[in-house]
């Protein structure tokens, strides 16, 4: 046995955290709390994160890029700023339930740090920066965007019920407001109607 420290699995500790957030929300996130689930040393906790707040910030790192992603997936190469919220839509529309689940734990952790509304307030600025407000069009693009974080963050945090096909529906609609895909093709939206 040698005297080097056993490497510590940052995506173990940080889904340690997000079952204790989606459990207990931020509130019962601690270190102590975080090493238990994880099955390491409080220390170790430390060691990774340095402080609750980087704790917090690498949750939400790591939820946000594989977010982004999906919505670069469905946006496609060199995507307008148009086609990057109609691939965010289609991304929010293909979420699941557990990660319903995980965006409200997230969202209740991003609540308990001040520094990180302000980087998502930044975010959501820049997302919607490249549209031309001024543009009917462009409007519409916006309107859309805002229609589906709402409709998902109501859901994530458990305010509204929408069985499957009701979610497919509305993001049908929401999905045409909109407006179409640059390429023609609404194949990959889904849609049966």
């Amino acid at each position: 046995m040698s005297g080097r420290p056993r490497s510590i699995d940052r995506d173990k500790v940080l889904d340690a955290a997000e079952a204790i957030v989606a459990r207990s929300g931020a509130a019962g996130l601690t270190f102590e709390a975080v090493a238990r689930e994880a099955g390491i040393t409080k220390g170790g906790v430390q060691y990774c994160f340095g402080s609750k707040e980087n704790l917090i910030r690498a949750m939400i790192l790591r939820w946000g890029a594989a977010f982004e992603t999906e919505v670069m997936a469905h946006a496609g190469p060199d995507p307008s700023p148009q086609a990057v919220i109609r691939g965010h839509l289609l991304a929010t529309r293909d979420t699941d339930e557990a990660e319903h689940s995980r965006s409200a734990a997230m969202m209740t952790a991003l609540l308990e740090s001040p520094d990180q509304v302000a980087e998502s307030r930044a975010w959501y600025t820049q997302r919607l920066a490249g549209l031309d407000l001024t543009r009917a069009a462009d409007r519409k693009v916006a309107l859309g965007f805002l229609a589906g974080e709402g409709a998902f963050l109501l859901r994530a945090l458990g305010l509204i019920e929408l069985d499957e096909a009701q979610w497919q529906r509305l993001f049908a609609d929401i999905l045409e407001l909109a407006g179409p895909r640059a390429d023609g093709d609404e194949a990959e939206d889904g849609r049966t109607e």
